[in-house]
Formats: structure tokens, sequence, C-alpha cells
């Protein structure tokens, strides 16, 4: 299969072409290494998570099923649109959550409480308590990397997802605009 140049001359690479494997698996594998990552630092490093900590990890779990479903059968426009929608959905509710949790660092009133507010249908933290009970209060902001605390990096996570969206978006329109060879 041919690379197709970029506006910049350079060859794009096949394997981040949406309708192979490999973006889809890099998504679905981020994001289980970032609630590896979650796990390890509430018990590795006893720091218990805020209800709005627990919501965030949830996301996290909505961008590893886009990545799932995107996975299955990248060639399915259909699958495609539906894992492209579960990221969107999963990084905007996640970057909002982020969001709260640092303007509750700042000062704003929040109801910080230990059960959190999952569907009657779904309620994760009675299902496995051990990953979605939250144990912490919503203002305590005990780690930092490079000076950014936990929800700083989370915003970071979360746009560097919407980014990586935007670009499957722009290679989904090359892909849907690519001129068709005359016969």
């Amino acid at each position: 299969m041919p690379r197709e140049p970029t506006a910049m001359g350079f060859v794009s690479p096949v394997v981040l072409e949406p309708t192979t494997r490999t973006p889809w698996l890099l998504v679905l594998g981020s994001a289980l290494a970032l609630e590896a990552a979650a796990l390890y630092f509430q018990y590795g490093l006893n720091l218990d998570p805020c209800v709005l900590c627990i919501y965030q990890r949830v996301a996290v779990l909505g961008l590893a099923l886009g990545g799932l479903v995107g996975a299955i059968h990248p060639r399915s426009l259909a699958l495609r649109l539906t894992g492209y929608g579960v990221i969107l959905t999963a990084s905007l509710v996640g970057m909002r959550h982020a969001l709260q949790q640092i303007a509750v660092s700042r000062g704003e009133r929040f109801d910080c409480s230990f059960m959190p507010d999952f569907p009657g249908w779904l309620p994760l933290h009675e299902w496995l308590p051990a990953v979605f009970q939250p144990t912490g209060m919503c203002g305590e902001l005990d780690w930092q990397f490079l000076g950014f605390t936990m929800p700083e990096v989370m915003v970071g996570v979360f746009t560097a997802y919407l980014a990586a969206l935007a670009y499957a978006a722009s290679r989904e329109w090359a892909l849907a605009h690519r001129s068709q060879p005359a016969d």
C-alpha cells in the first residue's frame, strides 16, 4: 500500500491510519496504562482517590472502551464512528471532572461525597470497591509532577486524547475525499 505525502512533504505512517488496528490499540493500551497508574498511586503510594478522581478513572475506562470498539474491526466506518463518539464523550467528561477538581483545590465549594453518583444499573463502587470507591477528599492534592497536580496532569491527558481525535478526524476526512482513480 503506497504512502501519501503529507502537506510538509513527509510520508505519513500507514500504521496511524484509522482503518488500521494500531491507533485503536494505542488508545486502549494507553488508557489501561493510566488505569494501572491510578491503582499504583492509590495502593502503592497511598494516595486516596476522591469522588472526582473516581469519575476521571471511569472516563479513562471509557477511553479504553472506545479504543476496543475501534480495534474490533477498524475498516468498519460504523465501529470507527462509535469508537470516536465514546472517546470524545469520555475525554470531555473526564476533562470536566478534572477541571472541577482543580476548582475545588482553589477553594470552590463542592460536596465531596464518599458515595459516587453512579446510575443504579451500574453501581461500579459496589461491584469493584477496590477500584471505584472514593476514600479521599477532593481538595487534597498531595502529588505533583513537574509542578503540576494530578488533576492538572489529567487535563493534559484528556487534551491529548482530544488532539488525537482531531488528527483521526482529519485522516477520516482525507480518506473520504481521496480522489478516485479514473476508469
